[in-house]
């Protein structure tokens, strides 16, 4: 049995179960060593440095050597005797892993330590900012001497670990990319392709939630993303995010606000089995978990936009606060955030639900993204859900899902590892202007060049040259008897050959899809 240390001994010690995968763990062995299986890294260190067999002694090498983790943390602090806490603080007073845990206890319990404040003692990060992305304004607590810089608040604080990935993702420049494919197509060409890219953010949007994708829906959306990204002062208040709500969903939808009943992601597998793959935390704890999320994006001004629009709307999609169409509003809020800082100048579009819905995405797919904080969430609590007798919410909508842990989840949903959604999105960022937005541009390119040149051909309206292009690709390269019917010129054979050579040479076959 392995003899650990840190962060594993409190877990064995207090009888935690955590979900969530620690960062380091650590053991003591004959022989220094370090693994990883890319999640978790495994520290072996020598007899000497193990601490003594106390909460202080374990909490403030785990302090020391593992970083922070904010479930576990949370999970200890319900449990382990706040006396253990207060004696450490009075025996160690200055001592700066004492004070980060009197501060840390106090901010995730809301419990105040029978303690005198902090008198001494030169202010120290809670958040290591060499481990972690942190606060870009850190608040300083007079009485524990300490700077506050995490990511948020108790009511919602995520965590990104600063990996190699992270550190590229946070590199990642959204203007800086969309301004290369200006330089390389011309900027009033890609603005040409930003009204399409708007149409086709929303028609995408409903095909990841395999929804009917009905024309005014579609153009709701495309409104939203066109009128409202980067507008609001305030877009995660209660108010804005209902006047969005609506706006998403049309006069007649059957429920508006914050919800107040259960939520789960699921589906009716055969023999009527129900299968849940995600439940959301208790709608009386939505409001202060969704106030955490505002103060993640105050707290955070100035960091990179790609990390802000990940935690943003991810945190978003697993608190899941309204009663509808919050898969649409998570995904709103990645152009949302990355315009308010600048990152995406208007009137542009990132056509991100396009890439998102691609099972095949690599290396990890959307549904795959969203299962990191999920599944094993799920996992822990498998057996603490039920179907019962149906209930009606106060917000109108019925139910009949049963949680039973929805108070020992929350240390979870409070404090979420968001490092690999951050990472994910700047994947997908990438491929989603490499892919999409270059793609439109060279097709309005090529449409445009192959319109110039038939010009030159025949005469006609631009629509009619439009339709000949179009039917010459989709049949690669055939001039159809409807087409020609419709456009006697094209019985001739060296002004058909002239035109079905122009549209080639601008639009080879192996790209007849293109647009």
């Amino acid at each position: 049995m392995p003899d650990w240390i840190g962060y594993r001994w409190l877990i064995e010690r207090f009888g935690l179960t955590v979900t969530q995968a620690l960062r380091t763990e650590t053991v003591i062995g004959s022989t220094r060593a370090t693994v990883s299986d890319g999640t978790t890294g495994r520290r072996t260190v020598l007899e000497q440095l193990r601490p003594e067999p106390t909460l202080a002694g374990h909490l403030s090498f785990a302090l020391k050597h593992e970083g922070v983790h904010l479930e576990a943390l949370s999970r200890l602090f319900a449990v382990a005797p706040a006396a253990e806490v207060e004696d450490w603080i009075r025996r160690e007073p200055t001592g700066r892993y004492a004070r980060r845990t009197g501060f840390l206890y106090e901010c995730l319990t809301r419990q105040r330590l029978d303690v005198p404040d902090t008198t001494r003692g030169t202010y120290v990060p809670v958040v290591d900012p060499e481990l972690e992305l942190v606060a870009s304004t850190p608040i300083n607590s007079t009485r524990w001497r300490v700077r506050d810089n995490l990511l948020g608040s108790a009511g919602f604080s995520p965590q990104v670990h600063l990996t190699p990935d992270v550190a590229r993702a946070l590199d990642f420049d959204v203007h800086e990319r969309i301004a290369r494919l200006e330089g390389q197509f011309s900027p009033e060409l890609v603005l040409r392709s930003a009204m399409w890219l708007t149409i086709k953010e929303s028609r995408a949007s409903f095909e990841i939630e395999h929804e009917e994708s009905k024309r005014d829906r579609i153009q709701r959306f495309a409104a939203v993303m066109e009128q409202r990204t980067g507008q609001s002062a305030d877009p995660l208040s209660p108010a804005d995010l209902e006047a969005v709500q609506r706006e998403i969903l049309g006069p007649n939808a059957l429920h508006y606000g914050l919800r107040r009943s259960p939520m789960f992601v699921g589906e009716t597998a055969r023999f009527g089995e129900e299968r849940v793959h995600y439940i959301g935390p208790h709608w009386n704890d939505v409001p202060s978990i969704l106030e955490g999320l505002r103060e993640l994006l105050r707290r955070t001004a100035g960091v990179s936009s790609v990390a802000r629009a990940a935690l943003a709307s991810f945190g978003f999609v697993y608190l899941h606060p309204m009663t509808d169409g919050n898969g649409r509003i998570s995904r709103f809020l990645i152009n949302d955030v990355l315009r308010r800082d600048g990152a995406l100048p208007a009137p542009y579009i990132v056509p991100i639900s396009a890439i998102l819905q691609k099972p095949d995405l690599r290396p990890l797919s959307y549904d795959g993204a969203l299962e990191l904080f999920s599944r094993p969430l799920m996992q822990q609590y498998r057996g603490n859900w039920s179907f019962g007798p149906e209930q009606l919410g106060d917000d109108g909508v019925t139910y009949n899902l049963q949680f039973d842990r929805y108070q020992d989840a929350l240390h979870v949903w409070r404090y979420p590892d968001l490092t690999r959604h951050v990472t994910f999105l700047a994947e997908a960022l990438d491929l989603t202007i490499e892919q999409e937005m270059r793609g439109e541009a060279q097709y309005l390119q090529r449409h445009g060049a192959a319109r110039a040149r038939l010009k030159s051909i025949v005469e006609g309206p631009d629509p009619a040259l439009d339709r000949i292009i179009r039917s010459v690709r989709e049949s690669r390269g055939t001039i159809s008897g409807k087409l020609r019917a419709e456009y006697p010129m094209l019985e001739r054979a060296e002004i058909a050959d002239d035109v079905v050579r122009a549209i080639r040479e601008e639009f080879p076959w192996t790209a007849a899809n293109d647009g």
